[in-house]
């Protein structure tokens, strides 16, 4: 698997990233498999957060990766920051610090690669934000920085003062939830894709050289629940991914994320499945290559127009 350049920064990582949020779910035995699966098959970069699992997720996966030996060295490990589920959300420096702390302990390792904060914090102090952002970065702790779920703006008020680049936003994006790409197409436009709901994201983060990470890549969009593979509102994308899969010799999720990849911002996916064969068949998307024609026709297929 190819590796991409992540943001302004010097580290280089796998195209697609495994995010860990179900590793709760598994025994340490079982996530070793999960995680030598990604190894072997090109994907050197994992997603997690301090909630996932409350906190499980994270302390199974620093168990199988210390059984397993592999040097830490070679993979890029990041977590986030900022939810304190269901109550608020956290940006003061004091939450910052603990919960890095806490995912370095869960994790076994002295260092997270890379930290983003989880979820803009209404009640954000970026004061406060760089001053923990300093200390983390001073001491070894955190090599690089970035954001989830903000909008261009919301950055721009972190960058006012924190000193490092933010390198990375993760974001909701795939066939169905397309709201960053609707109103770039739907410039001056009345159509409800038209709308501009998060401040031309996509636009902002290549001109910031800002790496997107889609997140929830197969998840249905417009607030419907579960996949939209055999999805009944998405019988027209179904059928336009499966021939394309048939086609190309590949699994339909491998066809969704080769949507993702083709994107000239050159995103950086994650995927969250905990299944050794799925995340085989998962990467096999990096060696799709996908025409104008075909990304478009996807595009298209599931339920969008052109103006």
């Amino acid at each position: 698997m190819n590796k991409i350049s992540i943001g302004q920064s010097e580290l280089m990582a796998s195209q697609i990233s495994l995010g860990i949020m179900r590793m709760n779910a598994l025994s340490v035995e079982e996530a070793k498999m999960v995680i030598e699966t990604a190894i072997s098959e090109g994907i050197d970069h994992f997603d997690h957060a301090d909630i996932y699992g409350k906190g499980a997720s994270e302390t199974i996966f620093g168990q199988a990766f210390k059984k397993l030996g592999i040097s830490r060295d070679s993979v890029i490990l990041q977590t986030k920051t900022g939810i304190v589920p269901g109550i608020m959300y956290d940006f003061s420096k004091e939450h910052i610090i603990q919960s890095v702390e806490e995912s370095l302990t869960r994790l076994q390792t002295d260092y997270v690669d890379t930290l983003l904060l989880h979820r803009p914090d209404a009640l954000v102090e970026p004061e406060e934000v760089a001053e923990a952002f300093d200390e983390l970065e001073k001491s070894g702790k955190v090599r690089t920085f970035g954001v989830s779920n903000h909008n261009p703006l919301q950055i721009e008020l972190l960058k006012k003062f924190v000193n490092q680049p933010l390198i990375i936003n993760q974001l909701q994006l795939s066939l169905t939830h397309t709201p960053m790409i609707d109103a770039g197409l739907n410039v001056n436009r009345m159509e409800a894709g038209s709308v501009l709901h998060e401040g031309q994201l996509i636009d902002y983060s290549r001109i910031n050289d800002m790496t997107i990470q889609p997140w929830s890549p197969f998840q249905s969009g417009n607030g419907k629940k579960g996949l939209f593979f055999d999805h009944p509102d998405y019988l027209e994308l179904n059928k336009v991914v499966n021939e394309m899969a048939k086609e190309k010799g590949v699994a339909r999720e491998a066809i969704a994320i080769a949507w993702l990849l083709r994107h000239p911002a050159k995103m950086q996916p994650i995927v969250g499945t905990m299944n050794p064969d799925r995340i085989k068949a998962i990467t096999k998307a990096t060696e799709v290559s996908l025409s104008r024609e075909e990304w478009y026709k996807l595009y298209l297929s599931g339920g969008k127009m052109l103006p």
